[in-house]
């Protein structure tokens, strides 16, 4: 009796299986469909990624390579549409290639290339801020001191690797202006910060024991 009824149980069961996908095949259909669409077009989506990246990289390496000093306007647009590609590692090193071998003068021109790494590139935090203190390096002598700040607050009012540089900037800044205490206090918080960059805890002293002791 009770292997009758575990038989029934069974069958019953298997019924109600088949008739849940008879009625949902449609369903099922279109789920299992979608499902596979998805994973083509995620690992499609990689492979373009990684031939867009091949394809900047060649760009960037025949820009560099090609580089002389009689033709920079013609290497300055290349490294400018390196640039507009938005790429988390040659955008960044285009950058720095126009600032190291100063193929552009115009202040204006070369921030808008600092905003749109810094705004529109998905970087990674640090390396982020380096950026944004290359761009206050950049600017630092050409800025107000409200627009000084401004641009380091994210590293000021952060546990960034590059709040020390950013206070020993800062710190600088304001020495060169000759306002001595704002410099004092800027040189005070890289000493007493536990995470402050030794070799600029060590700057900090000297200038505070040599130039800005009473």
């Amino acid at each position: 009796m009770d292997e009758e009824l575990s038989i029934i149980d069974t069958n019953t069961r298997n019924e109600k299986i088949k008739n849940f996908f008879v009625s949902n095949r449609k369903i099922i259909i279109i789920s299992i469909s979608l499902i596979i669409l998805i994973i083509i077009a995620f690992f499609g989506f990689g492979e373009f990624k990684s031939k867009q990246k091949i394809k900047i990289s060649n760009l960037y390496n025949s820009v560099i390579v090609d580089h002389e000093d009689v033709n920079k306007d013609k290497t300055l647009r290349s490294l400018i549409d390196i640039i507009d590609k938005k790429d988390n590692t040659y955008s960044p090193l285009a950058l720095y290639f126009i600032l190291d071998n100063k193929l552009s003068n115009d202040k204006n021109q070369i921030n808008d290339l600092f905003d749109i790494i810094i705004n529109e590139v998905s970087l990674e935090k640090e390396i982020k801020n380096l950026i944004i203190y290359k761009k206050a390096l950049y600017n630092a002598d050409s800025i107000s001191e409200n627009e000084l700040l401004n641009t380091l607050n994210p590293l000021i009012n952060s546990e960034s690797i590059w709040k020390s540089h950013a206070l020993y900037l800062v710190a600088e800044y304001f020495y060169s202006k000759n306002e001595k205490q704002k410099s004092i206090e800027f040189f005070n918080q890289i000493i007493n910060s536990e995470n402050s960059n030794q070799d600029l805890v060590k700057e900090s002293k000297k200038r505070l024991n040599r130039d800005l002791s009473d």
